[in-house]
């Protein structure tokens, strides 16, 4: 009976000395992961912000136990990105974080080894970056966006906000990759089905560029703005928002940021909570998941946010039943 109960306890005390030996060597290792985004470093710093801070809770400190390898595209399109995350793997890198639909599937054509955790991508099933999102497969996992489903919504939502709003005009990336086909695919559908007429003006994200497409919106006589979820625009909110105002446009934006920078109205997915939970994921991967075993999730928080401040300036009234519905109005 003695003998057995000190065999019992001498595989408990060895099962612990293994685990404690496990969790000393992984806490003697320094994590390298890249960071893989279509914008600037000053554009995305709010996001990052908030992956970071989440990474802290986990314990994972940049410098001490974790080094991160940033390529930013600096919004030139995503024909740069390849080479970016091809210089991510000749790095050896223990894992990719990408943003945006075009860096998740450069960097799945770049590596099939490499853990690679999405923190944004509209569609991920549509474009071909996972099998499913509830068995992605291969080496990826991470965030869906829902960027098409609400951008047909914040089409809708413009038309209510907007009397007699008949002409929109979208401004999108003029590089039309898959994750702006299927995103065009959608809107135009909708546009349809409300009776508005979609004009599609292409522009980089840059002064020249943003300038030049307000001017064809008024050229064309657009009765207010929608911008596409592009991250380059994300990182030009302030320009977007100041060109809006110059040109007394209403625009609907799609992350609450640029109601921050002064815009009219924005709905859309908590990014914050999207790059918070990616960080989620890059602290199981790199203690021992597998990213296949690891279903790719969906948004569980939306905000619809309207600044009267900014309807003032140009002059438009917002309609009383399309105020009730927003979670937050700027007075």
């Amino acid at each position: 009976m003695k003998r057995a109960v000190l065999l019992s306890i001498l595989v408990v005390v060895t099962q612990l000395a293994v685990g404690v030996m496990a969790q000393a060597q992984q806490g003697g290792k320094i994590f390298r992961i890249g960071f893989l985004d279509p914008s600037t470093a000053s554009g995305n710093a709010v996001r990052l912000a908030a992956f970071w801070q989440e990474m802290g809770k986990l314990g994972w400190i940049e410098g001490k136990n974790i080094t991160v390898e940033y390529r930013f595209a600096e919004n030139k399109g995503p024909e740069r990105q390849p080479e970016l995350a091809a210089d991510l793997v000749r790095h050896k890198v223990d894992l990719i974080v990408v943003s945006g639909t075009p860096a998740a599937l450069a960097a799945k054509k770049a590596t099939t080894t490499i853990p690679i955790v999405m923190t944004n991508t509209g569609d991920p099933v549509g474009a071909g970056v996972v099998a499913s999102l509830a068995q992605p497969g291969g080496n990826v996992t991470g965030n869906a966006s829902l960027g098409f489903e609400l951008a047909t919504k914040r089409l809708e939502i413009l038309k209510d906000a907007v009397p007699k709003l008949v002409r929109v005009g979208l401004l999108m990336p003029p590089t039309a990759g898959v994750s702006s086909n299927l995103q065009m695919k959608e809107l135009r559908g909708a546009a349809l089905a409300l009776k508005l007429k979609l004009e599609e003006i292409e522009t980089q994200a840059d002064a020249k560029g943003l300038e030049s497409a307000f001017q064809t919106a008024k050229q064309k006589q657009v009765g207010a703005i929608l911008t596409s979820g592009s991250n380059p625009f994300f990182a030009e909110r302030k320009r977007i928002v100041e060109l809006a105002g110059k040109y007394r446009l209403p625009a609907m934006y799609f992350q609450n940021e640029f109601v921050d920078e002064g815009g009219l109205m924005s709905y859309g997915a908590d990014f914050g909570d999207l790059y918070r939970r990616a960080a989620v994921y890059v602290d199981k991967i790199l203690k021992g998941a597998k990213p296949a075993d690891l279903p790719v999730q969906q948004p569980t928080k939306f905000e619809f946010v309207i600044n009267l401040k900014a309807a003032k300036q140009i002059g438009l009234t917002i309609p009383p039943d399309v105020l009730a519905r927003a979670n937050k109005v700027i007075k």
